[in-house]
């Protein structure tokens, strides 16, 4: 039995689903922001699938995967360095109570 396409496409769209679920159901910035990566790496697995059945000799999409991750992890290290900073001037970290800082 080969393994085919779909085999790594519905789990990397269940993924996807669960993390906009995620990022659009919480108020907390930590529960959103690790909704966020699991979104990120669901397209990375898309990235590495497409790279293998499409062109199977390249390593494009393996190379366009690290950079992604390494873009995910720089993007994490600042979201969390900005949720520190928010929670010391508020002590909450929720979304609600960020955007009234505002004012």
């Amino acid at each position: 039995m080969d393994i085919t396409l779909i085999y790594y496409l519905v789990p990397s769209l269940i993924m996807f689903c669960c993390g906009i679920y995620g990022f659009l159901t919480r108020k907390n910035m930590i529960a959103m922001l690790i909704s966020l990566e699991l979104m990120l790496n669901a397209i990375d697995i898309n990235f590495v699938v497409f790279n293998r059945f499409l062109y199977p000799g390249s390593m494009e999409g393996m190379f366009f995967t690290l950079f992604a991750i390494a873009i995910a992890a720089a993007e994490t290290a600042i979201a969390i360095a900005i949720i520190i900073n928010i929670f010391r001037a508020d002590k909450n970290i929720n979304v609600e109570d960020a955007s009234q800082m505002k004012n």
